[in-house]
């Protein structure tokens, strides 16, 4: 299959969202200080889930991927940054904790992937059924904040492993990687799906489109992922994006196909119907069970890590189903 050029280049800082945000970039293009005090009553008072917290929280986070153009460097370790970013986790960290903890027992929290969603009731159904091809273009918009970037949040954990946990994730990213193939680099051919879809596929072009609930998510793997001691709750989300995937994206490979998408949007999704079958029974057998195997003690986070992936998916698909199912577009609209 052959694919697009994709031009690798530094992301523009995007457009604030409230007074969290507008702080943090107008730090980053040096128009002045930036007061942790003063940040932290606004984050104390800001809705965790909401457009202002998380784009300053997703902003922090870019600094350790691919930054912002205009942005030195040396800004992914600013003490400055970091206080405030602290600040923003332990904020959104608290309300996952309080609204999407379900589950104590890993057993439990895996049976549950394990169910089917009622039929016609997500977001995967209702494009395979329902979905037009705008419909498509938005949802490849949405999700291009996290798959120009697959595997890259969860590449933070392998440090933090060791044993059958550690291979078994390794296993899994070098598939996400390609398999040593840049053709087959997951991030690349979605951006070959994004050319199939007419979209731009340029790295963070559509931050300003994305929702809340969209950053959450990306977020989420960011957070779980940079710090050490959230190691388990970054392997409980890895098992819930793994294991769940491939029947989801078999709905989602008919879609595009059904549409006219294209050749390579159809094959994206076909890929990880095969793939994420396969990357689930590594993930869950030697991933989750190494880990256990290795550390007990990091079983509720876990299925923490499990339950705050569901929880904010499911705030997602109330996005995207609440606009679609009316007729209006899912994403956040521009001044």
């Amino acid at each position: 299959m052959s694919t697009i050029a994709v031009v690798q280049r530094e992301p523009e800082l995007p457009v604030s969202r409230g007074q969290l945000s507008a702080g943090v970039i107008a730090y980053l293009r040096g128009e002045g200080a930036l007061p942790p005090a003063a940040l932290a009553a606004l984050a104390a008072g800001a809705d965790p889930y909401g457009d202002d917290l998380q784009l300053a929280l997703y902003i922090c986070y870019e600094l350790h991927y691919r930054g912002f153009e205009g942005v030195p460097a040396a800004q992914e370790w600013d003490p400055d940054l970091l206080r405030v970013r602290a600040l923003l986790e332990r904020r959104f960290l608290d309300a996952l904790r309080a609204d999407a903890t379900r589950h104590e027992r890993v057993p439990d929290a895996l049976a549950e992937l394990l169910v089917e969603p009622v039929e016609g009731s997500g977001v995967s159904h209702f494009l395979r059924d329902d979905g037009a091809l705008w419909h498509l273009r938005e949802y490849a918009v949405q999700r291009s904040l996290y798959h120009l970037k697959e595997a890259d949040p969860h590449a933070w954990v392998l440090p933090r492993l060791w044993g059958r946990a550690k291979a078994g994730m390794a296993a899994v990213e070098f598939d996400e990687y390609g398999g040593g193939s840049a053709e087959r680099v997951h991030a690349r051919l979605f951006a070959d799906l994004m050319a199939d879809l007419g979209l731009n596929t340029s790295y963070g072009h559509y931050l300003d489109e994305g929702s809340a609930e969209m950053l959450a998510t990306v977020n989420l793997m960011s957070l779980f992922g940079l710090h050490r001691a959230l190691r388990g709750a970054l392997v409980g989300h890895f098992a819930a994006v793994e294991i769940a995937s491939s029947p989801g994206s078999r709905r989602l490979a008919e879609a595009m196909g059904r549409t006219g998408a294209g050749p390579a949007a159809v094959f994206f999704y076909r890929e990880h119907v095969e793939a994420d079958a396969a990357h689930a029974r590594v993930v869950r057998r030697e991933v989750v069970d190494g880990l256990l195997e290795e550390e007990p003690h990091l079983a509720s986070d876990i299925a923490f890590g499990i339950d705050a992936t569901g929880y904010l998916e499911g705030r997602l698909a109330r996005r995207l189903l609440g606009a679609w199912r009316t007729g209006t577009s899912s994403l956040r609209a521009l001044a």
